[in-house]
């Protein structure tokens, strides 16, 4: 069991006077407190203090618990926020609050792909969608025999390009061109003014029709 003035606590570490402080009645200002000491002002000085910084401070960014703890924090910080919005303000309000603040912040998602057998994983595409069989083109090169070659290559279903990369080896060219083919699959936007569940709130709100949503990713066996 964590104490409260441990539970959030990510940083940090214990005094080294903290063994005299109680002894010698050390003023204890604002500023030390805030740096030094726990969630309420309170010295380190406890043996289950030091294993509980020793265990947190096993990471540049603490361990799992206090970066899953932090993750929990700044969550309920946004619903509190937005919750608050929508007491005080109404629906409209807070709408509009979550689209200012939050759904205008650019999220790179390509770079949260990670494939591990692209040019399997697109097989198992093609094969599932009836698409022919990808293939890999050479569709142009340079520097073959010099020490900084280019290699562009393409993946083709039939007379259908599904994707492209260029590479300083073939094999590196085509697995790039099988991870673009994945992610242009994958990868879609039902465009702007896409319709939300609290939309139906409305007293003329059209009937409902959810988004598309494709079958899932490729599962390799």
């Amino acid at each position: 069991m964590h104490k409260p003035g441990n539970a959030v606590v990510g940083f940090g570490y214990r005094r080294a006077e903290a063994d005299g402080l109680k002894k010698h009645k050390w003023r204890h200002g604002m500023s030390s407190r805030v740096v030094f000491d726990d969630d309420f002002g309170e010295v380190v000085d406890t043996e289950d203090a030091k294993d509980e910084l020793r265990l947190r401070a096993d990471a540049e960014y603490g361990n799992e618990y206090t970066r899953s703890l932090a993750e929990k924090a700044y969550a309920t910080c946004a619903r509190a926020v937005t919750g608050a919005i929508y007491a005080h303000a109404g629906r409209e309000r807070a709408k509009a609050f979550i689209g200012a603040h939050v759904l205008s912040r650019t999220l790179d998602l390509s770079k949260l792909f990670a494939f591990k057998k692209p040019t399997r994983e697109l097989s198992l595409l093609c094969a599932r969608e009836d698409f022919e069989p990808p293939v890999a083109r050479l569709l142009s090169e340079t520097g073959r025999l010099s020490r900084t070659p280019v290699y562009v290559v393409g993946i083709f279903s039939g007379k259908d390009k599904l994707g492209e990369a260029a590479g300083s080896s073939l094999e590196y060219a085509r697995t790039g061109a099988a991870m673009n083919a994945l992610k242009s699959w994958y990868l879609y936007s039902p465009g702007e003014g896409v319709r939300v569940p609290s939309d139906m709130l409305n007293e003329d709100a059209a009937p409902w029709e959810p988004a598309y949503i494709d079958m899932g990713e490729i599962i390799g066996h």
